[in-house]
């Protein structure tokens, strides 16, 4: 038997690093799924889920598997094509995002980075682009469905995102000014001197333009306090009302997909990535395989953070109104987010 070609050998380590991504991935959506429903119910002085498997930890599985055996139902009115390629775009665009994100130290076998699934020296507009292509299923599901409130809540998609897609942009601009680049992982590197004191939210003094990321952050993922498009009360679900089984789960995972792509980007770009907060304090320590990993543990730890943060804003806040929501976006983050940039490019053209 021929031994594989270095070229052959880059291709398989490439495919399973993507394929365990992926899994890791779908496996993080059922459990940020769970972590929201225990968070919310200890908000709300209840348990939450406790009773499938110990501590409830089975529950999103048989709920999953609940989903995905119910019956498919379509209605007839519908546009057929555009109904089922729309929480096709969705799931697509929320997956995509992440094969840029690095979560760990850099590792190379056989040329392959281990912790990230593909090195862009354009990787922030990769994922802007990517998720900003995402609103094209909540809009294309709306009109689809031929149901007046899933046009209304995809009219409301829409025109929330493209309002907040500005200023989330704009918020981001300060940070690549100071790394000077628009790869993810140099942009890592440029706040690893010093641990957290290096990170862009603190010593690099984009604390404004994290708060402005954070609030547009979550008008773009469609999270309460501006879960305005799938509002129960008001659309009795939005743009996912007409979908059911395969299709509605297929969104539901998108939305907590782009929860989790929007915690790995914050932390990337503004809490320096899987970088420690000790920076060079703490020797290293242990086996290699144990270096590699601590990175990873801190990466995952600040994702964990924003979850939860994500989660106990949900629990705590109620929902705008529509025309508070639109008159936030532009008339409050978006002057900041351009205020933010005047600023620090004011700051470095003085020190050079």
């Amino acid at each position: 038997m021929n031994s594989l070609s270095p070229i052959q050998i880059y291709l398989l380590i490439t495919l399973l690093k993507v394929a365990l991504v992926i899994v890791i991935m779908l496996t993080g959506v059922t459990y940020t799924v769970l972590l929201e429903r225990k968070v919310v119910g200890r908000i709300q002085n209840r348990w939450g889920p406790s009773r499938v498997g110990p501590f409830g930890l089975l529950q999103t599985a048989i709920d999953g598997a609940k989903l995905f055996l119910k019956e498919d139902m379509t209605p007839s009115g519908v546009y057929h094509l555009l109904y089922l390629v729309a929480p096709l775009i969705a799931l697509t665009c929320a997956l995509l995002s992440i094969a840029v994100v690095p979560y760990g130290a850099p590792l190379f076998i056989h040329g392959v980075n281990l912790f990230q699934v593909a090195d862009v020296n354009i990787g922030l507009l990769v994922i802007l682009g990517v998720t900003s292509i995402g609103v094209y299923g909540i809009a294309l599901s709306g009109w689809a469905s031929n149901n007046k409130y899933s046009l209304l809540g995809s009219v409301r998609a829409t025109s929330q995102m493209i309002s907040y897609e500005l200023a989330l942009g704009l918020s981001l601009v300060g940070v690549v000014l100071r790394a000077r680049s628009l790869s993810i992982s140099h942009i890592v590197a440029s706040q690893s001197a010093h641990g957290a004191l290096s990170w862009n939210a603190f010593g690099g003094f984009q604390f404004i333009a994290f708060f402005v990321y954070l609030i547009a952050a979550y008008a773009e993922t469609n999270r309460s306090p501006f879960d305005l498009v799938e509002a129960e009360s008001e659309l009795t679900g939005g743009y996912h009302t007409e979908y059911s089984s395969v299709k509605f789960a297929m969104f539901f995972m998108a939305e907590y997909a782009n929860m989790i792509t929007v915690s790995c980007v914050a932390t990337l770009l503004f809490f320096g990535g899987a970088g420690s907060p000790f920076g060079h304090l703490l020797p290293n320590f242990g086996p290699q395989w144990v270096q590699a990993l601590i990175p990873v543990f801190w990466f995952v730890a600040k994702v964990f953070f924003f979850l939860f943060l994500y989660i106990w804003v949900r629990g705590t806040l109620p929902r705008f109104r529509y025309d508070q929501l639109m008159a936030f976006g532009w008339k409050f983050l978006l002057p900041v987010a351009m205020a933010n940039i005047v600023i620090t490019s004011l700051v470095y053209a003085w020190h050079g």
